[in-house]
């Protein structure tokens, strides 16, 4: 592991997206909204689609995790689901290459053993991400050799529904902690500045904040509701 990536312990990486179907969509906006992410403190960027990496690229030196969204007729799964886009995140030169680790079958009706098994013979030297929902999988992905485990995925499949990770100070954090061996990635409605410290504080590697910095929409709908409950 480099010292980029070394450097990442204990800090803050921010997810810069924004999807076709949002007012930021544009890769000059992610590049600007990755600068300011540096500007206020961030140590590296989570990044979506080839093209908006290559403008963050030029607007900070930070690690970026990539990952590629791409919808599939045949599977559920939408975070960097096949090789293509793999080769895609690769040729481009990220630093770490996230893709979705549940238990649901791949494009193709891949399991994720088959795909990640295909992944590290053709990428052996690269450094990937497994985004997962229960502690089962990561416990898997982490078996499967995985470099870092995300919870990324945490109350958004059908596997997972229901659960978020903050209950119960964290729990599903603190379980997958205690019974993998790979570097883990706090991910997934860490909305607040107290949840971000005490990721850290339960043992995290890192974590990954997102659409609370960098979806405006999504802020502004929480005070707007807020104001509704004033009679």
């Amino acid at each position: 592991m480099n010292d980029r990536i070394k450097n990442l312990k204990g800090k803050l990486i921010v997810s810069c997206q924004a999807l076709e179907n949002e007012p930021l969509h544009s890769d000059f906006i992610m590049g600007r909204m990755a600068l300011a992410a540096k500007m206020g403190g961030a140590c590296g960027i989570r990044a979506n689609t080839v093209v908006d990496i290559k403008e963050i690229q030029k607007q900070v030196d930070l690690p970026i995790i990539g990952i590629i969204k791409k919808d599939y007729d045949d599977s559920e799964i939408y975070i960097t689901p096949t090789m293509d886009e793999v080769d895609a995140l690769v040729e481009a030169g990220v630093d770490i290459i996230a893709l979705d680790a549940t238990s649901r079958l791949r494009p193709g009706k891949k399991s994720l053993k088959e795909f990640f098994g295909e992944v590290i013979a053709k990428y052996p030297d690269k450094l990937f991400m497994a985004d997962c929902s229960t502690e089962e999988e990561a416990i898997f992905a982490d078996e499967l050799g995985f470099d870092f485990i995300g919870t990324t995925m945490v109350g958004y499949t059908k596997e997972s529904e229901g659960l978020r990770i903050e209950e119960n100070d964290f729990e599903i954090l603190r379980n997958i902690l205690a019974k993998v061996k790979h570097k883990v990635i706090a991910e997934g409605n860490i909305n607040t500045p107290e949840k971000c410290r005490r990721v850290i504080e339960l043992g995290a590697f890192s974590v990954v904040v997102g659409s609370i910095i960098t979806r405006p929409q999504l802020i502004t709908k929480e005070f707007s509701k807020a104001l509704e409950q004033v009679v």
